[in-house]
Parts: C-alpha cells; structure tokens; sequence
C-alpha cells in the first residue's frame, strides 16, 4: 500500500465493512515495524502496540461472546473454544479474506520474502486494526466488528461435520494434554492460480508434520489429520 493513499484506504475500509473517523489509526495499524524502521524521517508509529492492545481486545471480547452463548460451559471447555478461535492461522486467514495483506506497508526487505503472505504479519497487523477500531470509535464498535468476523466460526463449531474439523481436535488435545498450541506455516506454494497446490507444516514443540492441499485450509487440515494419527491415534 502506497504511504497516503487515500483510495486505497476507502478500497480497505469496504473490505472491513468499516469506516474510520480518524484514518491516522488506520495508517499505524498498517505501518509494519520493517517500514518504519526505513524512513529517514517518520512521525507516525509502527503497529506494535497496537498489536498488543489488540490481542487482548480479541481475547475479551471472544471470551465474553463465548461467556454468554454458552452459560453452562466450564471453564477449562470455554479455553479450548476459545484457542480453537484465537490463534495465528486464523486470524490470518480472516485477513486474507479482507485481502489485509495487500494494505500493509512492508519494508523493502519484507517486500522482497512476500511479507504480505506471511501468517504472523497477517495475524498480527489485523490484531492492529482491532485496536485501532476500538481506539477511533470504542467498544461497542470493536464488539461489532469482531462479532462480524467470528460469528460463522463460532456457528461451525457447533455442527456434526466440526468433529472432522482436525485442526480443532488436535488443538484440543495438545492444549489440554501438554499444554502448547500447534503451530502452521506455509512452506511450498507452487502451481498457476487456477491451480494452485500448498503445503504445510504443523508444529507441536519439536513434533512435526505436513499436509498438502488445493487450498491453504485443506492442507492445514491434511497436516493436522496426520498429526492425530501419529500422536492420538497410536
């Protein structure tokens, strides 16, 4: 995203279904650390603390939609859902279907390694524009704009097919039984855009597997099938 580029802000703010009082916000949210730390001079911040702030504005207000549509659920349960909600390979792809990734502003070096696919750059700069929606109009507006974006998430995890879902059994089992909370990456991307194929690599301390897929969900999912296979199912 070219710096002050006000078309390209109207062009994101239609894809948050969102409109900022104060685009300055809006421009800090999408200032990665890479960028800022190259201009000669710079008067605005990078997204850091907005990213902090947003983290645990996502936690609160995802605990308090869980708290309230399930007023019988224990606590230990109401963790896992959340963790099966709140974590990077969502919020990333939530991002990518805002198309975040092409707002953000990159340094050149970021740039040049596709910074803008990256899941932890994803997650964490739209963790920024969470906060910066709660700091350009407060919390019933950042209530709304999270509730928008989860709802479906939440309303999936209900049906019969969630417990196909691999991701969130594998997840549930780890953050119970150890303790950590898996961890993707995209490590092969190859194929035209019409046909593209993804693999993935899952990580659970030092255990490792990979999935492939058309997509970057389905590889995830192979990854995480192959996981309960080898560490639930032996």
């Amino acid at each position: 995203m070219k710096q002050d580029n006000i078309t390209n802000y109207f062009e994101l703010e239609e894809k948050l279904q969102y409109k900022f009082d104060n685009r300055l916000l809006l421009k800090e949210a999408l200032s990665h650390s890479s960028f800022v730390n190259e201009q000669a001079e710079c008067f605005f911040n990078d997204n850091q603390r907005f990213e902090f702030l947003g983290d645990s504005i996502l936690s609160f207000v995802i605990s308090d939609i869980l708290m309230l549509k399930y007023p019988k659920m224990a606590e230990g349960d109401l963790s896992k859902k959340r963790a099966s909600l709140v974590n990077e390979f969502t919020l990333a792809n939530l991002a990518e279907e805002m198309d975040l990734g092409k707002y953000i502003m990159l340094g050149k070096g970021e740039v040049n390694t596709k910074g803008h696919e990256k899941n932890s750059i994803l997650s964490d700069t739209f963790e920024a524009v969470i906060a910066a929606v709660y700091r350009d109009k407060g919390v019933v507006a950042v209530f709304d704009f999270i509730k928008n974006r989860f709802s479906k998430l939440i309303e999936d995890s209900e049906q019969p097919a969630f417990k196909h879902d691999y991701k969130s059994i594998i997840q549930e089992y780890t953050q119970s039984e150890i303790g950590i909370i898996p961890k993707y990456k995209i490590i092969e991307e190859k194929g035209p855009d019409h046909n593209k194929e993804f693999r993935v690599a899952l990580k659970i301390g030092e255990f490792i597997t990979e999935g492939i897929g058309k997509s970057k969900k389905e590889a995830a999912q192979q990854a995480a099938k192959s996981a309960i296979e080898k560490v639930i199912e032996k």
